[in-house]
């Protein structure tokens, strides 16, 4: 009965969206994920709840357990997996309060454990487009029907942390074309590629990055606004999502859950 089709990935406050929802401790060959896994229904689907930095947010982006968290999903049988991250804006015309869907990473991280295929299978997944193409289709549609001001695609560049970014390497991310800036992305979207899930994130502006304020083209924003910014848009996330699974595809059209097909030597 432990099972579901569908996980979503971010902090507790998505729990509301389900009913029947019971806790499960699921043990892993990589160690405990981040915390117990709620299983509910959500418009007759099952889903599968795991909070990525725990309950008490006490987990920091870089002591993740990011195998864990991945493999105890697909373990319950979860096949598509939708997430959602706070991130700092790269560029000036993605405003605080936007949301962006995902559909290219950059990776800055350092020492990450980022894969399950150590050897003696040696295995190279493709990630040139890690972003399944069939949910962020359904989420740009369900977002155009919301009339959210938000995004079709964007790059996110994933640094370590747990600090934040210079005003250099932040103006480097901007010049680069990089959209927005995040500390969780990454290995997250690639594990879930390793283990053939469909993996959609849609990120919150909550303001602008270092290298922009800087830089004279924005205002610099205080802890205060960051936290407005997330606290009066982290309910149309939440709608955004509960659409999306209202009109979740029956069918699979997207090749991600095949990604193993041609990776491995």
């Amino acid at each position: 009965m432990n099972k579901a089709d569908i996980a979503i990935i971010g902090g507790s406050g998505f729990y509301d969206l389900a009913t029947g929802l019971k806790e499960i401790k699921v043990q892993t060959p990589y160690g405990l994920p981040s915390d117990k896994i709620a299983l509910g229904k959500i418009a007759g689907q099952k889903v599968a709840f795991l909070p990525r930095h725990r309950k008490k947010h006490d987990i920091p982006p870089q002591k993740i357990n990011y195998r864990a968290n991945l493999w105890a999903l697909k373990s319950l049988g979860v096949s598509r997996i939708l997430t959602s991250h706070a991130a700092g804006s790269l560029q000036k015309k993605i405003k605080p309060g936007d949301f962006v869907i995902l559909d290219q990473f950059v990776d800055r991280t350092s020492g990450r454990v980022d894969t399950f295929y150590d050897g003696p299978l040696v295995t190279h997944i493709s990630t040139a487009f890690p972003y399944c193409p069939q949910l962020r289709s359904l989420a740009i549609g369900q977002a155009q029907k919301m009339k959210l001001p938000f995004h079709q695609k964007g790059t996110v560049v994933v640094i370590q942390g747990p600090r934040f970014s210079t005003a250099a390497e932040s103006q480097w991310f901007t010049k680069m074309g990089w959209d927005v800036v995040n500390m969780t992305e990454y290995p997250e979207v690639a594990l879930a590629r390793e283990l053939e899930m469909c993996f959609c994130a849609i990120v919150l502006s909550t303001d602008y990055d270092s290298g922009l304020v800087v830089g004279g083209q924005v205002k610099p924003v205080s802890t205060k606004d960051f936290l407005k910014v997330f606290a009066e848009n982290i309910g149309k996330i939440k709608r955004l999502m509960l659409k999306m699974i209202e009109n979740w595809p029956k069918e699979v059209t997207c090749d991600c859950q095949q990604a193993l097909k041609k990776a491995r030597v």
